[in-house]
């Protein structure tokens, strides 16, 4: 057994896209990482294979939004078809950018998206990936202690399963359904009451394949299933039944003629999944943090997996960042599991709702809630709202979170806090670019008019650039922006002159129209202190 101990920032147990994804958001804010991955290369076969807009936002955060889009495949949209194939309605998502700048939904294989994720992450010499590594324990609050909190076993299998400890000031548990971590840190699963076994085919062929470009979903309780185009030649069916090779050609005959031989139909996985919703009781213990399926599963009715992973490590990485390179207080991270588990929670609901409805049972009840579905997707006004507005719910309160005074639209009950910021296309001296690409990585200030010098005290306080919508950089050093209305609009509609965005584009406070002062900075400014900046001021 290795006797020396070896330390470092951050362990990180998995290195799928949601382990690799917080290994570069670490690494970007200068935080050092060992990633553990118990298998050698990318797991070959497609896992996940749909992202919305506010996933690919954060693959723009770590810079691999045009790699990806190479690889990806814009969907028009949502089909439900009835147990003969009519369609009951459509949800068509054409426009090219939604909420956050990109596609409301892409598609793409899994492999494809991991292998550009680890050559982005080759690009940083802050992480270490270690193929092969298996944890084996996750340890802290050890007897006698240790040259940092948490002390993590490995097994690595390029060595003959040698066994080697790493010691860590926090470790990512992003390990799985299956984690060890979530064990370690003695968390149990919360069931949300909805377990299902289907069928999943990934097939390659280019036999003529009768689809529309976006995703059908069929709505009937004796053979429910999904239908999806990933790539040029690459497709996806899943159904709600135990099926096998011998009845493929059936199962597909709606959208493909496979010849009885099965030529030019190439399986490339047939797997059996029981989709679950449920979600970890705790997703920290001390310094050992959980994210993706290791906190929480959902079934893949709205394609919110992988999103609500990623989603996890834009909220953590910012915040471990600061308090490891900046010493912010520890308290800041108890804010991880306050504003992810509950939206988490929401985006599972949501999933199991949406899957009952389209095809939950076969009880009178069960076609009562087909019918309605039915007309609630002929009427125009609904659809289009649904297909503008997609998913992701403001995060909920918190001291990051709506706090305070918020002049938001009270049609809504909130105001802009909690939310994030659209992503236009906006234009800078140096030309054509999006939105966050003018933010950078680290906090900001958003402001349609010239910002009080309260404002600007916070700013410098933060480090925050300020982007002015006013067409002006003036004196201060600012950066002018102008977009085609979209920003203005948004803070018009939030009743707020002048925003503060965290570094995961969340809105943190408001300065309402017609001035005044950022809200709330009693709450959030104390855990955002650090020992290399002034402190924040403040200013309620």
């Amino acid at each position: 057994m290795d006797t020396q101990p070896r330390t470092t920032q951050v362990v990180i147990v998995g290195a799928g896209p949601v382990g690799v994804t917080a290994a570069i958001l670490l690494a970007r804010r200068g935080v050092r990482s060992v990633l553990l991955e118990r298998h050698r290369d990318v797991y070959p076969l497609p896992r996940a294979v749909a992202v919305d807009d506010e996933a690919r936002r954060i693959l723009q955060a770590v810079g691999v939004h045009e790699e990806f889009a190479a690889i990806a495949r814009p969907a028009k949209g949502l089909r439900l078809l009835d147990a003969r194939h009519r369609v009951m309605g459509e949800f068509r998502r054409d426009a090219p950018h939604g909420h956050h700048g990109f596609p409301q939904t892409t598609l793409f294989d899994q492999p494809e998206l991991e292998r550009l994720l680890r050559r982005a992450l080759a690009r940083h010499p802050e992480c270490e990936l270690r193929g092969g590594a298996e944890a084996v324990a996750v340890e802290q609050d050890l007897p006698g202690g240790g040259p940092a909190p948490v002390r993590v076993t490995l097994r690595d299998g390029t060595r003959g399963g040698a066994v080697e400890h790493l010691w860590a000031d926090a470790v990512l548990g992003c390990d799985g359904a299956r984690s060890l971590t979530r064990d370690a840190i003695g968390a149990v699963w919360e069931d949300l009451r909805f377990e299902e076994t289907w069928t999943v085919l990934d097939v390659r062929t280019a036999l003529p394949v009768r689809t529309w470009e976006g995703v059908d979903q069929v709505c009937d309780p004796a053979r429910p299933g999904t239908f999806m185009r990933i790539g040029e030649d690459r497709y996806r069916w899943e159904f709600r039944l135990g099926a096998d090779r011998a009845n493929l050609r059936e199962l597909v005959a709606r959208w493909v003629d496979v010849p009885a031989g099965g030529d030019g139909f190439e399986v490339i996985r047939q797997a059996r999944y029981t989709f679950q919703a449920r979600i970890a009781d705790r997703w920290r213990r001390g310094r050992v943090f959980l994210l993706g399926d290791a906190a929480h599963l959902t079934p893949p009715f709205v394609g919110q997996g992988l999103c609500s992973g990623l989603r996890d490590a834009h909220n953590l990485a910012w915040k471990l960042a600061r308090v490891l390179e900046q010493g912010a207080d520890d308290r800041l991270l108890d804010s991880y599991q306050s504003e992810r588990k509950p939206h988490a929670r929401r985006m599972i609901r949501l999933a199991i709702t949406t899957g009952w409805a389209m095809t939950g049972g076969q009880d009178r009840a069960a076609a009562v809630r087909r019918t309605a579905l039915g007309v609630a997707c002929r009427i125009p006004a609904l659809t289009s709202y649904l297909a503008a507005h997609g998913l992701g719910p403001a995060l909920p309160r918190g001291p990051l979170t709506r706090h305070g005074h918020d002049p938001g639209p009270r049609v809504t009950g909130r105001g802009l806090t909690g939310t994030l910021v659209p992503q236009p296309w906006v234009t800078t001296d140096r030309g054509r670019v999006r939105l966050d690409d003018v933010l950078g990585d680290s906090f900001a200030v958003l402001s349609a008019v010239p910002p009080a010098p309260s404002a600007r005290a916070v700013a410098r306080a933060l480090g925050a650039p300020v982007v002015r919508l006013d067409g002006t950089g003036d004196a201060h050093d600012d950066t002018a922006v102008t977009d085609d209305g979209t920003l203005r609009a948004w803070l018009r509609a939030g009743r707020a002159d002048t925003v503060l965005l965290r570094p995961d584009r969340a809105v943190l406070s408001t300065v309402p129209a017609g001035g005044g002062a950022f809200t709330g900075t009693a709450v959030w400014a104390p855990l955002l202190c650090t020992a290399r900046r002034r402190p924040v001021p403040d200013l309620s």
